[in-house]
């Protein structure tokens, strides 16, 4: 028996990679080390589950759909406005998933929402959460479209079961009666259950310039403010901040 091939095709067989690819270089560490029997195969199954732990998070970030990969270690802290600076490292333990709360992030645009939760949806995928990343106008689309075709059932269920769902952009593009009531319905999916963060650049007083309905706009606001972080995030746009320094630097020129 050629144990050599024999041992690749088991692990081909048993799906894993690392015991096919790396169970030479292990073998000779294991010999120059002096490692028993159970110490080698302790390292070989240590990694197996490291390698599949890290295609895990990579698949969990894939089927997130965020727009762009931005990490929390890539944020300007400093820049973010004094509220975001004070809550970040409260809302990176992750409790608030833990717990189903909510997480408001408001504020003029530019100042960093959408970073930080796209950040800490990342973070969230890393530890093993299911996590959804869309935006208000986007998601609206879709619960018509599934409506009009009878698969809204399906949409409802899958996005009931998320362990985090992050809505961005709230507050850019308006809505009549009929999509202000399916939004209400799809986020009270999970209200008091599964954690979601909004980020909107409006105050709450001004939702209902873009939801035409008073009744309504009190009672999305009650549902997902309901026991949430909420965070004040009005402050200088990093966009201007980044203009007045090119701006500096022609002057010195």
């Amino acid at each position: 028996m050629n144990t050599k091939t024999t041992l690749r095709d088991y692990a081909r067989i048993l799906r894993m990679p690392v015991l096919r690819d790396d169970v030479d270089d292990l073998i000779v560490q294991a010999a120059e080390e002096h490692w028993d029997y159970r110490t080698l195969l302790c390292n070989v199954c240590g990694k197996e589950v490291e390698h599949r732990n890290e295609n895990g998070r990579r698949e969990r970030i894939r089927r997130a759909g965020f727009p762009q990969l931005l990490y929390l270690d890539d944020l300007d802290r400093d820049a973010l406005p004094e509220d975001g600076r004070y809550m970040l490292p409260q809302l990176e333990t992750l409790d608030f998933i833990r717990e189903g709360r909510n997480v408001v992030l408001y504020g003029n645009p530019g100042t960093g929402k959408t970073h930080t939760a796209i950040g800490l949806g990342i973070k969230a995928c890393g530890e093993g959460n299911s996590v959804l990343f869309t935006s208000v106008p986007h998601l609206l689309t879709q619960i018509r479209e599934c409506r009009s075709e009878r698969t809204l059932g399906r949409l409802e269920s899958r996005f009931e079961h998320y362990d985090l769902v992050i809505c961005d952009e709230f507050g850019y593009v308006s809505c009549d009666k009929e999509g202000g009531e399916l939004l209400f319905n799809h986020l009270s999916l999970r209200a008091g259950k599964k954690a979601t963060i909004i980020t909107t650049n409006l105050a709450f007083d001004r939702w209902n310039e873009i939801i035409q309905d008073e009744v309504l706009v009190t009672a999305l606001v009650d549902r997902l403010t309901h026991k949430a972080h909420l965070v004040n995030m009005t402050g200088l746009s990093y966009r201007v901040r980044e203009t007045e320094k090119m701006n500096a630097k022609d002057s010195d020129l």
